[in-house]
Parts: structure tokens; C-alpha cells; sequence
């Protein structure tokens, strides 16, 4: 695209002291364009409304400087990734870490989030190149081919091939489904930015050297080429302005086709755009008022049948019997019951009772294999504080020699001991491989499995 002879001019919306150290990155959010993230090498990450001068939010967990940044398309999380090759990513809506992820050896200088969200690319000085899983907190596939820093990393719109951009004169774009490489030699110089266009099928390359390649990726092809002006910036009070001019140049392009084989553990369709995203268009109030409304009647009526049910447990909990009101909650078969009942009981330990561990740990087991985050976490302090309190008690029991005579109410505990013993020991094995995981609740896990160490000998 030619430039015409415009004059360009700028000026200053605000300046802002961003870290206590260097500003070594930053990002706006493509969304809004409203929201901005910083990284300096005091280790944070700032986040700042542009229209304001005070940082909103900061963000922390970085132990070396932060070398790059990248929000993704909702705006809703951002990654930073490290001088030291680990990535961090955070909810901004929690202000928590999500995810750290793990496995480059240099220092990360690329990131791009996949638009379908639950994926991330990263490119580092190491030259490797990492697709992400941010569910499965994993890397799902390395790719190899250059040999320098990987500068500028970008998902197509519909998230069908990745490009990337290196200090070794290259850009590469891969089939994110097939992995193959469209390898493009561009110049002699090092490449630091490139660009996606919004149709997916054009790719702009800024170079060292001041030149501009757009390529088209259908056709693999080079069909423009433009030389990259200077720019020359003066105070809005100037009387005299500068023109912005460009020239053009044509340098040779070489191209050459290479290909890999589909990895193991990616699935097509978590790359591809959902069908409705397909014919997009402006939604009208009616639109989007049934859609705000949509499953609305489905939650109230199983938010309804939770009251009920809670109101039942409350009613026998009044009579002070603990025991039937917790068995009243694992019949009615809801999870959600029973986690608002221990919640209430781990915040109150001295209302444990043996007779309540042989009716919660089947529960507990189910708790710590769910999905839902809060449930894992009060499966996890109930479960380590019926160790902590009971163990010693089952252990004692069980180990214990005969008594002699008949006595009743030793053998009810016995019994009762070794049921939970039995649980236990089922419950270990879901620890122990939970523990092997790495994450926000792998240290609790692994807290656990250190308590239930005993359960083996």
C-alpha cells in the first residue's frame, strides 16, 4: 500500500512512571484498545486504563524480568513470560494466577493467544517454539525449524496456521492442524514484527533493513512489497511539519516448501471457529434479550430444588443431630449439598465425629475427582482433617490385640475404623496421582499424600 503525502502529527496523552525499574514490555488489549499491560524487570506486570494515570491492578509471581506480554481477545487474562523461559498467566477478574507453565531454557520474547482461547503459543531465545494447553497445563507440541530468537509469534483469525517471525532472517507459517511449514526467507536481516490480516490469508513482515513484505499465505506468494519509511516526529507548535514519504524497492524472495507429520494429542476441533461465529452479525434487543434469558428457567429450577434441599438439612441440623443431617445431604444426591455442609463443619472442627468419616469419604473421593475447583478444595481440608484428628485413633484400633469379654462399643469402633481404613486406602490412589500434577492444588495434594504415607506401611 503506497503512502500519500500527508502530514502526520502526534502528541502526548500523558506520561506515567509504569515500574520502580526499566519497562522492559507492553501490550494493548486489541478488544477495547483500552486496557494496557506492562512488564518490567522489577518482575511485575501492571495493568492501566489508558484514559487514567494510576495503575489498576498489579500483578506478581515473576522472579525474574518480565520480557514479553500478550493479552487475549476477550481481555479477560493476560501471560507474561520471563527472563528465565517460565510463563505465568493471570484472570484479571480474580486478579489470580491461573496457570504456570514451565519447559522453555532461555528467556520467552513471543506470545500469542489461539482465538479460541485455551491455547498459547510462546517463542523463545532457545529457538523452540511451544503450543500450550492452558486447561491440561501443558505443552501440547514443540516446533523446531529456526535457528535464533523467536521474535513475533501470530494466530490466523481463525486460528487454522501460525506464523512466526526469528533473528535468523526467516518467517514460518504452520498449518496448526497438519503442522507443516510454508518457510519464507525474507532478506538478510532479523525479523521483529509481523502481522495477520483480518481476511487469514495475508501476512505483513516488518525487517531490519526497513522493508515491509506482505505475503499471501493461500497463494504462497509474495505480492507486494514496500519500502518502510522513516519517520520524523515534531511538537504539535511547530510551525514547520514534516511530510511522511515512502520508497519502494524490490529484493529478491525465496521460498521454500517443507512438511511434518500431525503431532499426537491435538484434536482439529478445538482449533476450528464455532458455526455461529460463522455469519455474525449485529444482534437486535429481542436477539439479545432471549439470548440473556436462555437456561434461565433451567437455573431457577435447579436453584429452587437446592433450596428445598437445604432447607430440609437445616431442619434436621436444629435438632443438634450433625450425623443425620450430614446423611440427609449425601441421599439427596448433590454434590453442591453435601460441600455446603462441610464447609460449615471444617470451619468447626470439634463437631467431627468418627461416625460422620464413614459417611463422607466415599463423597470425599467423588469431591477431589471433580471439575469444580471449590469442590476439590473442601474435598481436600476435609480429608486432611480426618487424618489429622482420626488417623492416629484408626491406626490404634486396628493394631490393637483382642480384648477380652464382650465389648460392644469397641467392637462398633472397630468396625467403623477399618470401614474408614478401607476408604482411605481407595482415596490414596486418587492422591497419589494427583499429586503428580503440577498447578494451584498440587502442593495440597502433595501435603496429603505425605499424611497418608502411613496407609503403606
Amino acid at each position: 500500500m503506497a503512502l500519500t503525502s500527508t502530514t502526520i502529527t502526534s502528541w502526548k496523552l500523558q506520561e506515567i512512571v509504569a515500574h520502580s525499574s526499566n519497562v522492559s514490555s507492553l501490550v494493548l488489549g486489541k478488544s477495547s484498545g483500552r486496557l494496557l499491560a506492562t512488564g518490567g524487570e522489577d518482575c511485575r506486570v501492571n495493568i492501566w486504563a489508558v484514559s487514567k494515570p494510576n495503575c489498576i491492578m498489579s500483578l506478581t509471581g515473576h522472579t525474574s524480568p518480565v520480557e514479553c506480554i500478550q493479552f487475549n481477545s476477550s481481555e479477560e487474562r493476560v501471560v507474561a513470560g520471563s527472563q528465565s523461559g517460565s510463563l505465568r498467566l493471570w484472570d484479571l477478574e480474580a486478579a489470580k494466577i491461573l496457570r504456570t507453565l514451565m519447559g522453555h531454557k532461555a528467556s520467552i520474547c513471543s506470545l500469542d493467544f489461539h482465538p479460541m482461547g485455551e491455547y498459547l503459543a510462546s517463542g523463545s531465545v532457545d529457538s523452540n517454539i511451544k503450543l500450550w494447553d492452558v486447561r491440561r497445563k501443558g505443552c501440547v507440541f514443540r516446533y523446531k525449524g529456526h535457528t535464533q530468537a523467536v521474535r513475533c509469534l501470530a494466530f490466523s483469525p481463525d486460528g487454522k496456521w501460525l506464523a512466526s517471525a526469528s533473528d535468523d532472517s526467516t518467517v514460518k507459517v504452520r498449518a496448526v492442524l497438519y503442522i507443516s511449514n510454508f518457510f519464507f526467507h525474507v532478506y538478510a536481516y532479523s525479523v521483529p514484527h509481523l502481522a495477520v490480516g483480518s481476511d487469514r490469508d495475508f501476512l505483513s513482515v516488518s525487517s531490519m533493513d526497513q522493508n515491509i513484505s506482505s505475503l499471501s499465505i493461500r497463494l504462497i506468494k509474495k505480492i507486494l512489497k514496500t519500502k518502510c519509511a522513516r519517520l520524523y516526529c515534531t511538537s504539535v507548535t511547530s510551525p514547520s511539519r514534516p511530510v511522511v514519504t515512502a520508497t519502494k524497492s524490490k529484493p529478491s524472495t525465496g521460498i521454500i516448501l517443507s512438511t511434518r507429520n500431525e503431532p499426537i494429542g491435538l484434536t482439529a476441533g478445538d482449533f476450528l471457529s464455532h458455526a455461529r461465529n460463522a455469519k455474525a452479525g449485529v444482534m437486535g434487543d429481542d436477539e439479545a434479550l432471549a439470548q440473556i434469558r436462555k437456561g434461565h428457567d433451567t437455573m431457577c429450577v435447579m436453584l429452587t430444588s437446592r433450596y428445598k434441599n437445604l432447607d430440609t438439612v437445616r431442619s434436621v441440623w436444629a435438632s443438634g443431630d450433625v450425623k443425620t443431617s450430614l446423611d440427609s445431604a449425601v441421599s439427596m444426591n448433590d454434590l453442591s449439598i453435601v460441600v455446603d455442609i462441610l464447609n460449615i463443619i471444617n470451619l468447626k472442627p470439634s463437631l467431627w465425629k468418627l461416625d460422620l468419616c464413614t459417611s463422607i469419604l466415599p463423597q470425599i473421593e467423588e469431591l477431589l475427582q471433580s471439575k469444580y475447583e471449590s469442590y476439590v478444595q473442601t474435598g481436600c481440608m476435609a480429608l486432611k482433617l480426618i487424618l489429622k484428628r482420626f488417623w492416629p485413633l484408626i491406626s490404634d484400633t486396628l493394631t490393637a490385640p483382642p480384648s477380652v469379654g464382650v465389648d460392644i462399643t469397641r467392637e462398633e469402633r472397630h468396625q467403623k475404623c477399618k470401614a474408614c481404613y478401607k476408604q482411605l486406602k481407595n482415596l490414596s490412589n486418587v492422591v497419589k496421582n494427583r499429586a503428580e500434577q503440577v498447578g494451584r492444588h498440587g502442593s495440597t495434594f502433595k501435603e496429603l499424600q505425605l499424611l497418608m504415607a502411613p496407609l503403606d506401611y
